[in-house]
């Protein structure tokens, strides 16, 4: 048997017939892992395999090689971390980071024939532990990117499950938006047969040449590799914890559908323009609380003695707590607010949007100074809250900026078709 490299484009004959493709990097003991011609990764035992026969040996390139310029245009590729740019440890059986651009494009080489890619790395780290101060050094960064002209859009590669807070924090803080700013993921790490990382990365990178003048996110469209959709930063959640189309638009549609070498717009969207984008990046000291029954209101008092600026309540129905008997939420709601608490409410739902004029109870509430956020998701409600007390110390300004529809978070044509 010839003794076959990762790169080398190998034939592989199995017990019961051959696979032909480019060997990959596998870190599965028994096991090799070979990308097809359809791009598609697929794990073969080894003990199924009866002969490699290799095809084409592959080219050595350097590291200043894996990431020359071929006069394509231009994206700047921020590397955050999470499993997108990550691999198995057959050490330790956990996943790890990758250690440079060059293993990266090895493991993508398709996207250096859409763009030229410079790859930014402000911090590696998984998605449960970035915080504000995160997404402030980041937008920091890819504002330098937006106003460089010789670049065409931006990627960032981002864990998952806290995606959706640093695409709402980067809509807010990049204020207006000249070209687009893509984030991406993968479920499952890039050494995996079954690794959704290929067709998010290459949708992305086509989304990052298009028009859109937004923070959007691209991931698949579904559990099959047919296409990803583009989703608005600030009305897009994780909602499924292993799903290849984990992330869904909520209360609107998509922007558009995304192809390897096309997008097709679905609804409309910011252009692409000649802005010189502006850093509004700041964040004040907020929570979230999540209202369940016969919770009592002393959670309140609890952030407020803690230097808590704002809170935002996911609130039940269309918008209601305890108003009622020795837990009713009302009297300290008043009390926190005449402190100088910005409380808000948002759905806890989060399809539909809260009306506070329905119930009476409701309206008891609203009277307490409570700012009901309609259909804004709780994190991204979160997210503008924090945003907005970084900027603004008078509570009717606040109030304003929170109720001002910003970054397409607030959606006023919501309708039966968004719901399904």
């Amino acid at each position: 048997m010839e003794k076959a490299n990762p790169g080398d484009e190998v034939i592989v004959k199995k017990v019961k017939g051959e696979e032909r493709g480019i060997l990959l990097e596998s870190h599965e003991p028994g096991m090799i892992l070979l990308k097809l011609n359809t791009g598609y990764n697929i794990g073969i035992a080894k003990k199924n395999i009866k002969e490699i026969k290799i095809i084409k040996e592959a080219e050595k390139e350097t590291e200043e090689e894996a990431i020359k310029m071929k006069g394509k245009p231009i994206i700047d590729f921020y590397l955050t971390g999470g499993t997108i740019s990550s691999k198995l440890d057959s050490k330790t059986g956990g996943v790890k980071d990758l250690t440079s651009p060059s293993e990266f494009f090895k493991l993508y080489p398709e996207i250096r024939e859409i763009a030229d890619i410079r790859i930014r790395k402000p911090f590696t780290k998984w998605s449960e532990n970035m915080n504000e101060e995160d997404w402030i050094k980041l937008a920091k960064q890819i504002v330098k990117s937006l106003n460089d002209t010789n670049v065409r859009g931006v990627i960032v590669s981002h864990g998952t499950d806290f995606l959706h807070y640093t695409s709402a924090a980067l809509s807010f803080f990049l204020r207006g938006l000249n070209k687009p700013v893509v984030l991406t993921y993968s479920q499952r790490s890039t050494d995996r047969g079954s690794s959704d990382a290929r067709l998010n990365l290459l949708c992305a990178a086509r989304a990052a040449l298009s028009d859109i003048a937004e923070v959007i996110l691209v991931g698949h469209a579904s559990i099959n590799d047919d296409f990803c959709y583009a989703l608005r930063g600030t009305k897009v959640r994780k909602m499924h914890s292993s799903r290849r189309d984990a992330f869904r638009p909520i209360n609107c549609v998509p922007i558009a559908k995304v192809w390897p070498d096309r997008v097709e717009f679905i609804s409309e969207h910011k252009k692409r323009n000649k802005n010189k984008v502006k850093l509004e990046a700041g964040f004040g000291k907020v929570a979230l609380i999540k209202f369940y029954p016969g919770q009592g209101p002393e959670i309140l008092e609890h952030y407020l003695k803690n230097g808590y600026k704002g809170i935002v309540i996911e609130m039940s129905g269309l918008g209601q707590v305890i108003t009622e008997g020795k837990n009713n939420w009302i009297p300290q709601l008043k009390q926190v607010i005449e402190k100088g608490m910005v409380v808000c409410a948002a759905p806890q739902t989060l399809y539909g949007r809260l009306d506070p004029y329905v119930y009476e109870s409701a309206r008891r509430i609203l009277k307490t100074g409570v700012i009901y956020l309609g259909d804004m998701l709780p994190e991204t409600a979160l997210v503008k809250l924090g945003w907005a007390l970084a900027k603004e110390k008078n509570k009717e300004k606040i109030r304003k900026m929170l109720l001002e529809n910003v970054s397409g978070e607030f959606n006023s044509r919501l309708g039966k078709e968004f719901l399904e």
